[in-house]
């Protein structure tokens, strides 16, 4: 039934009702943003891609004869995304590489405390999230994408080859390298905190004796 109520409001957009596309807006806003902010890292140029996606799918709805919407706007995003690094690359006065800012940060990073956690526990893992933001934003965008899909939102290998027109066995190499760098990247982190919490305790020590 929802199938056929979403298959209903497409084609009453395709025939150019605002209203029918504004309820499909509605449905997949919020996915669309979270894919973006994932692999921009930046919440204004996340809501600027979802924006544009949602344009782009409105000017071209006619272009749709089937198959998964849901997909098909994912495609649409992510590659506006790719037309943003793009911008941003040609952008001498900024780098992919640079670190997040607070904000940017704090849309990343999941802050609200759970069920009897505290307030240590609620700063461990927001300090956790921003490292793994960090390190994914860190990967090539190609295996970012793929990595945001299928390990953040759960899509399939299957499903992320349609919305990324990919073949199936690139998208699983993309994935498999995108996890090695990855966990890589989160073991030399963890290894420089300990080594950096042994020198300070180290320190303590001696100011002590």
């Amino acid at each position: 039934m929802e199938a056929e109520h979403e298959a209903d409001l497409i084609r009453q957009a395709q025939r150019g009702s605002v209203s029918a596309f504004n309820e499909l807006v509605l449905r997949y806003e919020a996915l669309l943003f979270n894919v973006a902010l994932r692999i921009l890292g930046d919440a204004a140029a996340a809501a600027e891609a979802a924006q544009e996606a949602f344009l782009s799918a409105f000017t071209h709805i006619t272009d749709f004869h089937g198959g998964s919407f849901k997909h098909w706007l994912l495609r649409i995003v992510t590659n506006a995304c790719y037309n943003a690094l793009r911008y941003t690359q040609r952008r001498p006065a900024l780098s992919l590489d640079q670190p997040l800012g607070e904000d940017s940060a704090e849309t990343l990073g999941d802050v609200t405390p759970a069920p009897g956690e505290t307030p240590e526990e609620v700063a461990l893992r927001h300090d956790l999230g921003r490292l793994i933001a960090q390190a994914v934003l860190a990967l090539p965008v190609e295996q970012r994408v793929v990595l945001v899909l299928c390990d953040v939102h759960g899509f399939s290998y299957e499903d992320v080859a349609e919305i990324t027109r990919t073949a199936l066995g690139t998208v699983k190499s993309r994935l498999s390298r995108a996890r090695a760098k990855l966990r890589d990247k989160l073991l030399a982190e963890a290894e420089l905190l300990e080594s950096g919490m042994r020198l300070e305790h180290e320190r303590g020590d001696a100011n002590s004796v």
